[in-house]
């Protein structure tokens, strides 16, 4: 799911933690596949570091599949 993971490396970029909203609001603005969109959109809310935020939305997909 490289996808996830160039979207999450720009998300990033000089920050250790991001909330969930604004993850949200980056991958509505990013020309992201549905299904990576959706995984974020149900990432409960809180803040993630970057490797916290990438195993979430993971889990959060194949669970819908």
């Amino acid at each position: 799911m490289s996808e996830l993971d160039d979207f999450l490396d720009q998300a990033y970029v000089g920050l250790e933690r991001l909330s969930s909203a604004d993850l949200q609001r980056s991958a509505n603005a990013a020309d992201l596949p549905a299904t990576i969109r959706s995984g974020i959109d149900a990432l409960p809310e809180g803040e993630y570091a970057q490797d916290e935020a990438a195993e979430a939305v993971r889990e959060l997909i194949s669970h819908d599949q």
